[in-house]
């Protein structure tokens, strides 16, 4: 689809149940939906799907955001990886590999615009380069958790606002049982709420790259 200046997008807002993103771009006017295996948690079923995504992407779309599971894949799980020094979990390894798969069928969509989200990477898995590193104090935030972008036909988010003090997100301790240690108080700990967007950054995902210049660029 060829989207003319100043038209509403389509836009498929992949492995999102919290529809952070989605109701950001809805908001806005566009035709936006999620996509979960799980329900969704924003208040809109009649903007989400849930099933896999796989098929969905076969479709016609304007834009995808995608949100794919970083579990495995994610540098802060690469202790498991290696369990006992130098010797690899084949177990998990072949997770990451598919879940690294599961990353691919989005960078290789042929989707005009598209925009992947993920964490820092295990080297091992040799992800390709990322566009940008943002960081929720960039987007009004009190916190620092680093995360990459994959773009192609959007431009890099500008920062909307930064935070000077600052603390971190998902800080060292969490796993221990005093959580009131080590910086761990009152951050996420568990992995649900550690993986929803923050809403600084869906807003400026929204509003940065849905403008008509964009658009216009990109379908040209």
């Amino acid at each position: 689809m060829q989207v003319s200046k100043g038209e509403y997008v389509k836009i498929l807002v992949a492995c999102e149940e919290s529809q952070a993103v989605t109701k950001e771009l809805r908001a806005l006017g566009h035709e936006a939906y999620s996509c979960d295996t799980e329900p969704c948690s924003g208040g809109h079923p009649e903007w989400h799907l849930q099933q896999d995504v796989a098929p969905i992407l076969k479709q016609e779309w304007d834009m995808i955001i995608a949100f794919p599971p970083c579990t495995y894949l994610s540098n802060a799980g690469a202790c498991r990886l290696y369990p006992k020094k130098g010797i690899l979990n084949e177990d998990r390894y072949k997770k990451g590999l598919e879940a690294k798969e599961f990353f691919m069928m989005f960078y290789n969509s042929k989707c005009l615009m598209v925009a992947i989200e993920n964490p820092v990477s295990s080297t091992i898995f040799k992800i390709p380069k990322h566009s940008q590193e943002i960081q929720p104090y960039q987007f009004g935030h009190p916190y620092t958790k680093k995360t990459r972008l994959w773009l192609k036909g959007l431009p890099q988010l500008i920062p909307t606002e930064i935070i000077e003090e600052r603390q971190p997100f998902i800080p060292a301790g969490t796993g221990r049982k005093d959580k009131t240690k080590y910086g761990a108080k009152n951050c996420a700990h568990e992995s649900k709420p550690r993986s929803k967007t923050f809403p600084g950054i869906a807003k400026a995902m929204a509003e940065q790259w849905t403008t008509p210049q964009v658009t216009k660029e990109a379908t040209k």
